[in-house]
């Protein structure tokens, strides 16, 4: 079993940046790769950044060059900066961390940016 736990959402204002983070615990030598994924209002949770253990990245088109994701291995943690905000960008952020039975959710942090 892997555990995630996210944290740092916020209320921003347009333009402006926050860092997400997602803390893993449990049987982490068992995940693959960790993703932010995001959901607003009336729409389907879609991916935002994966990062894969060997340091491999993607993310959605409608967030690159703005958002980075990043790890630091020693702390069993993932990261996203989000930069340059935009009204679109509100969502409820998850964090999920993949492993060769099946990915692991947390419970999500909000994240709100005003026009």
């Amino acid at each position: 079993q892997v555990q995630v736990v996210e944290s740092g959402g916020g209320l921003v204002q347009a333009g402006g940046s926050l860092r997400l983070s997602c803390a893993a615990s449990g049987s982490i030598f068992s995940i693959n790769a960790m993703g932010w994924y995001r959901q607003a209002p009336g729409k389907h949770r879609g991916l935002v950044a994966r990062i894969t253990t060997g340091g491999s990245s993607n993310y959605a088109s409608s967030v690159k060059g703005r958002f980075t994701i990043s790890r630091d291995n020693a702390k069993n943690t993932v990261y996203l900066q989000m930069n340059s905000l935009k009204p679109e960008d509100t969502a409820v952020y998850y964090c999920n961390a993949e492993t060769i039975i099946g990915g692991y959710w947390g419970q999500g942090t909000q994240v709100t940016v005003s026009s």
